[in-house]
């Protein structure tokens, strides 16, 4: 462990100004192109395989991809904020999730870290008080912005993989360091699982800064709560008229989007646990003296266990095509995103809890925390675990300028230090 802090001691302010360049350059979900490029060069440099696009993303189960325009803005963006064009390249469609596998001498158990990589669909505080701001690593990307610490996730991954070269020589078996794209939505892990990354994997461990840690010094070894979710977008589809002269001759796509969200929030409860649903957004129509012929709503359902979540998405799906009968217009339903519940290993906690005390930086270590919401780090878990395997899902304490995806969030550079320590300890204990 000593090795470890030194390590982690030594490469602490590269961390912090990895971390400050991915906040400066972020990019939305299927976007990546610079974050991927950067995280798959340097790996290759430190000697790891990589593996990337189409080697790692399932494109028939990518969800909420953009338009193929606006895909390649992106990646012409990324080469010229300084990404190699050979590794944006390889990643085309949106395809920018990155693995690096590296074997170790002896044979041994299979790792998997998973770090997220993707920025949030949202505008950066440009006041004097906000720090990325005041310090010159604010957002140049309009529009977009590191609001929930995947930033920092990237910037520790590169890190571990650093050190995990440094201790080769004492590892047994193979580590696989895997960067996924579109966390945010719950897109990207499903895309990454269907191609097998992860159905070697012995161990998986997941991670993120602050949320419900968020006092630096403070680390939950192991989370609950992750509630199964789907993301929805219903198009309604009519038929125009002039409102005043043949209203009867309309199919008006705006009065089935509402009664399909009003109905929607009738949905029953489920008698086995917690259900969710919420329409979010809601757009239709072009001027008052028009019936309108096309509509809009995006929603989300959730569930504490997949089966509640399959019920909610069953019965919305009911309601939402019941709507569109109702005013005699077409609707297409399509997935943008989900991930599954997943319960939390208890015993891989203590695993967690032990390396954390040996590692001497946390003051308050809690056995378990209630995540209470989504993340798709639940795939890569629950196909681990389908096979046998063992995953963990931690937090790492942060103090935080504002909440997750607020346009003032940022959190203690710290804290990547402290995770660094943390999760390189635990490769090492289980690879040694």
């Amino acid at each position: 462990m000593d090795r470890i802090k030194e390590l982690a001691n030594q490469l602490k302010q590269e961390t912090i100004e990895l971390r400050r360049d991915f906040h400066r350059y972020p990019e939305a979900a299927w976007t990546e192109f610079r974050t991927a490029a950067i995280v798959a060069e340097r790996l290759q440099e430190l000697g790891y395989e990589v593996l990337c696009g189409a080697q790692v993303i399932d494109e028939a189960s990518m969800m909420g991809v953009p338009s193929a325009k606006e895909l390649a803005e992106h990646a012409q963006r990324a080469v010229e904020q300084g990404a190699k064009l050979q590794w944006v390249e390889k990643m085309k469609g949106g395809k920018t999730g990155v693995v690096g596998i590296m074997k170790f001498k002896q044979p041994g158990p299979v790792v998997a870290l998973r770090f997220d990589m993707d920025a949030n669909d949202a505008g950066e505080s440009q006041e004097g008080t906000h720090r990325p701001y005041s310090e010159g690593f604010g957002s140049v990307n309009k529009g977009v912005m590191h609001a929930c610490g995947h930033d920092g996730h990237t910037a520790i991954g590169l890190t571990i993989a650093k050190i995990l070269i440094e201790l080769k020589d004492e590892l047994k078996g193979t580590v696989k360091l895997i960067f996924q794209p579109a966390e945010e939505g719950v897109r990207g892990a499903k895309a990454m699982v269907a191609t097998g990354v992860v159905d070697d994997a012995d161990y998986l461990f997941g991670m993120h800064i602050g949320f419900n840690t968020k006092v630096l010094g403070q680390v939950a070894c192991s989370t609950e709560g992750f509630l199964a979710t789907t993301k929805l977008d219903a198009i309604f589809s009519g038929v125009t008229a002039h409102a005043g002269a043949y209203p009867e001759t309309g199919k008006n796509a705006l009065l089935a989007a509402s009664a399909a969200n009003l109905n929607l929030h009738a949905i029953s409860r489920h008698s086995k646990g917690v259900s969710r649903i919420n329409v979010g957004y809601m757009q239709a129509g072009t001027g008052r003296n028009v019936v309108p012929a096309n509509a809009v709503i995006k929603l989300e359902t959730r569930g504490n266990i997949t089966e509640i979540n399959d019920f909610m998405v069953q019965e919305a799906t009911r309601i939402i095509n019941a709507a569109a009968n109702m005013y005699d217009v077409n609707v297409e339903i399509l997935e943008m995103g989900g991930a599954p519940s997943c319960l939390p290993d208890l015993e891989m906690g203590e695993k967690v809890k032990a390396v954390a005390e040996q590692t001497g930086l946390f003051q308050e270590i809690l056995p378990v925390s209630n995540l209470g919401a989504s993340e798709d780090c639940t795939y890569f878990m629950e196909r681990v675990q389908s096979r046998g395997g063992r995953a963990v899902y931690m937090m790492v304490g942060s103090g935080l300028a504002a909440g997750h995806h607020n346009h003032c969030f940022d959190f203690d550079e710290e804290a990547l230090y402290n995770a660094v320590v943390l999760i390189s300890g635990l490769a090492k204990d289980i690879l040694k």
